[in-house]
């Protein structure tokens, strides 16, 4: 196969959603699982073998300043007490590219919530990191 830039999947084509609503401020997303591994001796070798014993999924998205939306949708709910969990899909479409990828995060968890961050003569932005529990790959980009 001869790769062609032009099939380079461009984050302009981005689309983010939260328990079903666009977040149409998105700029940035990223979800990545980590594997935890545990080394384990064994006679007659120099090297130690890897066993995978955990999976921890972590993630961030970052979002142009345009409402209180994350204050809401984390913030009143830990005031009372609840660790809230949500679902985001994130969608990557880019026309030139060989097709669509679409994935589900499931039982996201924010770490936190910003509830002022500005500076004069800056745009508005606020990052905010996640855990999650599991992920569906809903459409899959295969060549």
């Amino acid at each position: 196969m001869n790769m062609e830039a032009k099939r380079v999947m461009s984050g302009t084509f981005g689309e983010l959603w939260l328990d079903g609503e666009l977040l149409a401020e998105s700029y940035k997303f990223q979800a990545k699982e980590t594997f935890n591994r545990e080394s384990i001796k064994m006679a007659g070798r120099l090297r130690d073998g890897k066993k995978l014993m955990s999976i921890e999924g972590t993630g961030s998205l970052g979002l142009h300043k345009v409402s209180s939306r994350m204050a809401v949708a984390i913030g009143r709910q830990t005031q009372q007490g609840n660790d809230p969990r949500f679902t985001i899909i994130s969608k990557l479409a880019d026309p030139d590219a060989w097709g669509a990828e679409r994935i589900a995060i499931y039982g996201v968890a924010f770490d936190d919530v910003t509830l002022a961050d500005w500076e004069v003569g800056a745009v508005g932005k606020t990052e905010h990191p996640f855990s999650f529990e599991g992920y569906e790959l809903l459409d899959s980009v295969e060549v």
